[in-house]
């Protein structure tokens, strides 16, 4: 038996506002979309068009309040080919939330307040 990742998967307030950052931020694509009859929920696949892994962000229609991440002791990481290129992309876009210079590493913050690692 072997496994293999698939997705990883968030939930979000706004559909269309991190649909938006996301393909703004990071370059990524709706590959897959599954919404119900009653409408409920959406799910949305991004891609990076490398990969086979992807980004799933569900959105419930009934949600009233965005979500409480707690310690948001948790994340997604990218690799990018052009570290110093992204970092000023993401500078422009005011979506850095921390950086660790001795580490070579940052990350930027989505509309709910999810954090990504942005790795060379």
């Amino acid at each position: 038996m072997k496994f293999r990742f698939d997705h990883n998967n968030i939930n979000v307030f706004n559909l269309e506002k991190s649909l938006k950052f996301y393909k703004e931020a990071l370059g990524l694509i709706e590959v897959k979309r599954h919404v119900p009859a009653g409408g409920e929920f959406i799910l949305v696949y991004l891609g990076d068009g490398t990969t086979q892994h992807s980004l799933e962000l569900t959105w419930l229609r009934d949600r009233t309040e965005t979500y409480n991440l707690g310690e948001n002791e948790f994340h997604v990481a990218f690799k990018v080919d052009d570290f110093e290129a992204a970092y000023q992309h993401h500078k422009r876009m005011g979506c850095i939330c921390y950086e660790n210079k001795e580490m070579g590493i940052y990350f930027i913050n989505d509309p709910d307040n999810y954090w990504v690692e942005i790795i060379p």
